[in-house]
C-alpha cells in the first residue's frame, strides 16, 4: 500500500508543478431548443482531448489553445451533438442550442482511422468508454469481457493467457511463443504482441473499441477475429486531475491519478498513475498465508507538442509492474484414465502417505509447496505523429517495447515435491512502425492505406526440476528400479528458447460513396511473415549412475532434445463490405473477409516418438486459412434506443490448436493443426434510454463452435494410457466455446448535489452469464465448466467536477465458479481450476478538478 500512495503523491507534485496556462479562451452558453439553459453539457474541441462543462446557467469557457480554426463539440444525455467551427476569438459570448436526439447513436469511434458514429460503421464493434470501465470495475480485460460476452479471456497466469472473440483468437490452453494472436491489442496505435498485456491494469484510458471479425485491411498487424482499439487520454493545453481511490474487502486498494496541463504554448503533458493491491483469496494451508494476491502498479507519462496547427507530436512512455504472490490453482477433481490401476492418481498419493487438503475446490485451499510467482515487467516507449494532408491525416507511429517474464508455478498441484522446480523466465523486446494515410480522396471515396513492419525477438530460459516424489507419479511398470532412492530428485532440465519473428504488411481500404445511402467497401492486404527458432534442453541432475537401465528410466522422465526452425510465408488477402442505409434509424451491411494467421513454430518441446526421437514434422505450423462471412444491421427503432443484430460464420483451415502432452518433457504443450473448424452464430447489442432516469443495456451472443474436421487430436485426460496416441474429434466442440453468452444491466439515476458539487445520484446493477464450455482442446467430461451468472451493483453520486463517491459488490450472490480447468503435467488424473473470485464489496471515491 505503501507504494501506492509514494507514486501517487510524486504523481500529483510533478504534474502540479507543470500545469501552467496558455489561455485563449472562447466563452459560451449551452440552452436547450426551449431555451432552458443546459448545466452539465460537455462542450469538447474536436480531435483532442480538451474540454470542459457548463455551469448552471448553461456557461461554459475553454481554452483554444492559440489554434483556430477549431470545431467545438456540445455533448448532453439525450441530446445530439452539436458542431460549431471557430475560425476567429468571438467578441462576445456564443450561443449554442441543442437538440433532443437519441445520444446512443452518437458514440464516436475511430476504428477507421478517422472519427466516426458507431452506428454509421459497417463493422461489429462495441464501445466501452473509459468512464463505463471505471464506473463498473472494469480495470482490465478480464473484467471488460463482463461487459462484451463475444470476449473470452483464459488466463492460469499472465503469460498463459489467450484472449478470444467469437470463440477465436489463441489456442485454448498453454501459450506458445511460436504463434501469433488472432486478436489485435493496440493502445494509441501501438501492437502489443504479448497476451499477458491484457492481464495488467488500465492506466488513465478514454474509450476502448472491441472490434468482431478479421480487421485485416484496418490495421497494422493482422488481425483474423477482432481487435482491441483502446485510446488513453491525451494531454491538454487547460489544467485537469482527476484522483481516485478505492477501498474493498481482502484489503483490497486501488489508487488512480492523472494530471494534465500545459508546459508551454505548443507544449502540454499528463502524467497518469495506477496501482491495486489486494490480500489473497485462497489459502495455502502448507504455509499458513493466503495466496492468489495483487499488487499491480503503472505509470505512463507523455508529452503533446503542436508546432503547427495541422500537426499533432505525442511522445509517450509507460512502464507496468505486476508483483502478486500467486496465480495458484486449486484441484478441482481426479478423474481415472487409462493407465494400470497403480498409475492412478489416487493409489499414488496412497503410497506416498497424502491426501489432497480438500477435495472440494470452492473450499479455496492448497497446500503447494513450491512457491507460486508471477512477476512481469513491461513498459515501452512510442512517438505518434499526426499531420494533416490534403483532405486526410497522415500518421507515423513508432514503437519499442519490452516484456520480462518471471514465473515460479507449481504444475503437480499438491503438497508433494513432484515437479519442485517449474520456470521458464522470458525476456521479450519488440519493434513496431506504421505509416498510414486516412482521409477523403475524392467527393466520393474515402478511405486508409498503410504499411506496417514489427520484429520482435524472445528469449527462454527454463528450468524444470524433478523432487522426491517424482519416482512414484512417473513409474510406468512394476520394476523396483523405480524405488531408487535418490534416483529423480534434483534431476531436470535447463531449456534454451528463442525465436525471432519479423512481419511486413501493406493494407488498405476504400469506402466508395456509391449513392449517400449505398457503400462499397473494399480492402486488401499483402504480409510476409519470418520466423527463425531454436530449442534446446540438457537434462542435469539426479542420481549420478551408468547403469543403463537406471538411465533408461530417467530418460522416461526427461531426455535430452534440441532443434531449430525456420520459416516464411506470404499471403495476398482481403475483404468486401456492401452497406446500405435504408433510413436514419436503419443501416445494414454485409461482409465477406478473406484472412490469414501466420505460420507458426513450435518453441516449448517437441513429443517424441516410440524410438525417444521428437517428431520433427510438428516443429513447423502451417498457416491458418480463414473465410468469414457476416451480416448485420444497426437501428434505432424508436427515440432513445438502440438494437443491433449481427450473424457471423468463420471457416478456418488448419485451425492452430494447442495440445497438452503427457509428456513431462513437453514443456507448457505443443502446437498443432486441426484440418478445419467452424464457428457460427449471431450477436445481439441493445442499449435503451427509458426517460431521464433509466436506462438498460445489454448485450448477447449464440456461438456454434466445432471441429469440422480433426483426426490426430490429443486424448482427453480419461483416455490418457489408451493403446492409441490420437483421436478423431470431429464435430466436436471447440475448446472454450460457451453457446450461449450475455449481459444486461441498467442504471436508475436522478439530479442532486453533494458537498455543493451538482452531478446525479444513482443505483446500477449488471449481470453477466455464460452456457457452460469445454477446457479441454479434445473435449473431457471431466474438464467441462459448468454454466455461471454473476451479479454485481454499485450505488452513488457522481459528477464532472468535485468529488464523486459510490459503493459496489461484485458477485453479490457469492457464486462459486470456475474460470478454467486443465490437466496436471503429465496427465495423472488429478486436474486443478482457476476459480473466479468469491464476493468482493467497498467503496470508490473520486475527485476531479
Amino acid at each position: 500500500m505503501k507504494t501506492i500512495y509514494k507514486i501517487s503523491l510524486t504523481s500529483i507534485f510533478l504534474l502540479f508543478a507543470f500545469t501552467t496556462s496558455y489561455a485563449q479562451n472562447i466563452e459560451g452558453i449551452v440552452n436547450t431548443n426551449e431555451n432552458i439553459p443546459l448545466e452539465a453539457a460537455n462542450v469538447v474541441i474536436k480531435g483532442t482531448t480538451s474540454s470542459t462543462t457548463t455551469d448552471q446557467n448553461g456557461k461554459f469557457s475553454i481554452d483554444s489553445k492559440g489554434k483556430l480554426p477549431i470545431t467545438l463539440l456540445v455533448q448532453y444525455v439525450g441530446y445530439k451533438t452539436t458542431e460549431i467551427e471557430i475560425t476567429a476569438l468571438p467578441t462576445a459570448p456564443l450561443q449554442l442550442v441543442i437538440r433532443e436526439e437519441n445520444e446512443l447513436i452518437e458514440v464516436v469511434v475511430s476504428s477507421r482511422r478517422r472519427i466516426e458514429k458507431v452506428q454509421d460503421v459497417p463493422i461489429a464493434v462495441s464501445v466501452i468508454t473509459g468512464k463505463q470501465a471505471e464506473q463498473t470495475g472494469a480495470f482490465n480485460v478480464n473484467r471488460i469481457k463482463e461487459l462484451v460476452p463475444s470476449v473470452q479471456l483464459y488466463s492460469s497466469n499472465p503469460r498463459n493467457t489467450g484472449i478470444n472473440i467469437r470463440s477465436l483468437g489463441s489456442p485454448f490452453g498453454l501459450t506458445n511463443d511460436g504463434i501469433d494472436p488472432g486478436v489485435g491489442f493496440y493502445v494509441d496505435g501501438v501492437y502489443y504482441a504479448r497476451p499477458a498485456a491484457t492481464t495488467l491494469d488500465f492506466i488513465d484510458v478514454e474509450q476502448i473499441e472491441v472490434l468482431r471479425g478479421p480487421q485485416g485491411s484496418l490495421f497494422g498487424k493482422n488481425t483474423t477475429s477482432g481487435a482491441f482499439n483502446i485510446t488513453t487520454r491525451k494531454p491538454s493545453f487547460t489544467s485537469g486531475a482527476d484522483f481516485e481511490v478505492s477501498y474493498g474487502n481482502y484489503s483490497f486498494l486501488q489508487a488512480k491519478a492523472s494530471v494534465t496541463g500545459a508546459l508551454g504554448k505548443k507544449v502540454a503533458g499528463r502524467l497518469s498513475f495506477s496501482g491495486t493491491q489486494r490480500d489473497g483469496l485462497i489459502d495455502n494451508v502448507a504455509t499458513g498465508r493466503a495466496t492468489n494476491t495483487l499488487n499491480n502498479q503503472g505509470i505512463r507519462g507523455q508529452l503533446l507538442w503542436t508546432p503547427t496547427v495541422n500537426t499533432n507530436i505525442v511522445l509517450a512512455a509507460d512502464i507496468t509492474t505486476q508483483r502478486p504472490d500467486g496465480y495458484a490453482q486449486v484441484v478441482a477433481g481426479v478423474a481415472p484414465t487409462q493407465r494400470a490401476a497403480y498409475r492412478q492418481f489416487d493409489a499414488i498419493i496412497a503410497d506416498l502417505n497424502y491426501q489432497l487438503p480438500s477435495r472440494n475446490a470452492f473450499d479455496r485451499k492448497i497446500d503447494q509447496d513450491t512457491p507460486w510467482r508471477s512477476n512481469q515487467d513491461m513498459g515501452g516507449i512510442s512517438l505518434n505523429i499526426d499531420t494533416k494532408i490534403g483532405g486526410g491525416t497522415l500518421t507515423s507511429t513508432t514503437a519499442w517495447r519490452f516484456w520480462n517474464w518471471d514465473p515460479s508455478n507449481d504444475r503437480d498441484f499438491t503438497g508433494l515435491q513432484v515437479l519442485a522446480k517449474s520456470q521458464n523466465p522470458t525476456r521479450q523486446t519488440q519493434i513496431t512502425q506504421e505509416v498510414r494515410y486516412a482521409g477523403q480522396l475524392t467527393s466520393r471515396i474515402s478511405g486508409v492505406a498503410g504499411v506496417f513492419f514489427i520484429d520482435q525477438t524472445s528469449q527462454t530460459d527454463g528450468t524444470e526440476e524433478s523432487g522426491d516424489a517424482q519416482w512414484r507419479f512417473a513409474q510406468s511398470s512394476t520394476s523396483a528400479l523405480w524405488k531408487t532412492p535418490g534416483l529423480f530428485e534434483g534431476y531436470g532440465i535447463k531449456t534454451d528458447a528463442n525465436i525471432r519473428a519479423s512481419s511486413a504488411a501493406v493494407f488498405g481500404q476504400i469506402d466508395w460513396a456509391i449513392t449517400d445511402r449505398l457503400h462499397v467497401l473494399p480492402g486488401v492486404r499483402y504480409n510476409f511473415d519470418k520466423k527463425d527458432a531454436h530449442y534446446a534442453r540438457t537434462t542435469y541432475g539426479g542420481l549420478q549412475t551408468t547403469d543403463p537401465a537406471l538411465l533408461a528410466l530417467k530418460k522416461q522422465v526427461y531426455s535430452d532434445q534440441a532443434f531449430d526452425s525456420s520459416t516464411d510465408n506470404t499471403d495476398f488477402s482481403g475483404n468486401i463490405t456492401v452497406s446500405y442505409k435504408a433510413s436514419d434509424k436503419i443501416n445494414a451491411y454485409a461482409t465477406y473477409a478473406k484472412s490469414y494467421k501466420p505460420v507458426g513454430v513450435n518453441v516449448a518441446g517437441l513429443p517424441t516418438n516410440s524410438a525417444g526421437e521428437p517428431l520433427l514434422d510438428l516443429a513447423v505450423i502451417k498457416p491458418e486459412k480463414v473465410n468469414h462471412y457476416e451480416v448485420g444491421v444497426k437501428t434505432s427503432p424508436f427515440r432513445n434506443s438502440i438494437f443491433n443484430l449481427t450473424f457471423f460464420q468463420t471457416e478456418i483451415k488448419d485451425f492452430q490448436t494447442n495440445v497438452q502432452a503427457a509428456e513431462l518433457g513437453v514443456n507448457r504443450g505443443y502446437l498443432a493443426n486441426a484440418d478445419k473448424v467452424r464457428v457460427q452464430g449471431v450477436e445481439l447489442d441493445a442499449s435503451f434510454v427509458v426517460s431521464q432516469h433509466l436506462t438498460i443495456n445489454g448485450a448477447a451472443t449464440y456461438t456454434d463452435g466445432k471441429y469440422v474436421k480433426f483426426t490426430n487430436a490429443p486424448l482427453p485426460l480419461e483416455e490418457t494410457g489408451a493403446p492409441v496416441s490420437f483421436k478423431d474429434v470431429s464435430g466436436s466442440t471447440l475448446p472454450g466455446a460457451s453457446r450461449w453468452a450475455g449481459s444486461l444491466g441498467g442504471e436508475l439515476s436522478d439530479n442532486a448535489k453533494f458537498f455543493g458539487n451538482a452531478g446525479k445520484v444513482f443505483l446500477a446493477v449488471d449481470s453477466y452469464a455464460r452456457s457452460e464450455f469445454s477446457s479441454s482442446p479434445s473435449a473431457s467430461k471431466y474438464l467441462v465448466v459448468p454454466g455461471y451468472a454473476i451479479f454485481n451493483a454499485r450505488l452513488g453520486f457522481r459528477a464532472s467536477q468535485g468529488l464523486s463517491v459510490h459503493f459496489w459488490g461484485r458477485n453479490l450472490l457469492n457464486k462459486d465458479y470456475y474460470e478454467q480447468l486443465l490437466p496436471a503435467g503429465g496427465n495423472t488424473g488429478q486436474y486443478a481450476a482457476v476459480l473466479g473470485d468469491q464476493r468482493t464489496y467497498g467503496v470508490t471515491l473520486k475527485y476531479s478538478l
